[in-house]
Parts: C-alpha cells; structure tokens; sequence
C-alpha cells in the first residue's frame, strides 16, 4: 500500500457525532485503549498505540459509545514515526457510523495544533477512505516505505 500525504493548513471541520465522546484518554486509561486494540486488532497495533500513552498528553484519540460506554475507534498519531498518524481502527459493530472519520479528522487537527503542516499515513490500507475524508494524496513511490525493515 503506497503512503499518503495530508496537508493540516485547509482541514474539513469536524463532524457532528451524536452519541459519541471524541477526545482524548487519559493515561490511567490506557490498559482499557490497549486491550480493546489488542482485542479488536492486533497486538502490533497495541504496541504502536502504547507508544501513544508515553507522551504528555497522550498522542490518541478515541471514540466511545456514550450509551453502551464501549469503545468504538481510536486513531494515533507519532507512533511508528514523528509526524505519521496510525494505526487506526474502527470496532465492527461501529463501522459505516462515522467513527473512522471523527477520530482521523480529531488526530489531523490535534497533529496541527503540535505544529505540523503535513500528517503521513504509511502504508494506508483505505486509501479512498482517506482520500475522501481529509484531502489525502497519494506519495509516489513510497512503497514498502518506512516498514521495508526484515525484522519482525
């Protein structure tokens, strides 16, 4: 999958989500986060996101159902690398409900309020999904990208 290039000047506004909390944890919540990602994802992916609950405050957003209390998404930024939003997921019985964009959209403006101009999503899987929500262009050449490393 080919990296993505997402300019942070001219973002969409954030959506309205009815029944949603979007922010981000706090630190004592992190084994909670970290379970659902383990859980729900893999356990890649909860290493990425713990790395996410080193920082102050920390680099995460989530999305939780306010009526069930439940976890529906996260999405992260400086994880794998500095300026580099992922991993992102969306629980299956929350998916096609907008949760995937909200929390993208809340890390594209978190990631400008630290200052960058530009986020990098590596090795985007839904690249049309990006491309819709937030602007996001395609890096020419950028395959295997960051992740071209034999260990594993």
């Amino acid at each position: 999958m080919p990296d993505l290039l997402v300019p942070l000047y001219d973002l969409p506004a954030a959506p309205e989500q009815d029944g949603l909390w979007v922010g981000k944890p706090l630190s004592h919540q992190a084994p909670s986060v970290l379970s659902f990602i383990k859980d729900n994802f893999s356990s890649g992916w909860k290493a990425e996101a713990g790395v996410a609950f080193g920082s102050v405050p920390p680099t995460i957003i989530v999305a939780v159902d306010k009526a069930s209390g439940r976890l529906a998404g996260f999405c992260c930024w400086d994880c794998t690398a500095k300026g580099f939003l992922g991993p992102i997921g969306v629980h299956d019985d929350f998916r096609g409900k907008g949760v995937g964009k909200a929390v993208v959209i809340a890390v594209l403006y978190s990631m400008r309020e630290a200052g960058y101009g530009y986020a990098v999503i590596g090795d985007a899987g839904p690249v049309k999904f990006f491309q819709s929500i937030c602007d996001a262009r395609i890096i020419e050449s950028s395959t295997p990208g960051i992740y071209d490393n034999p260990l594993t």
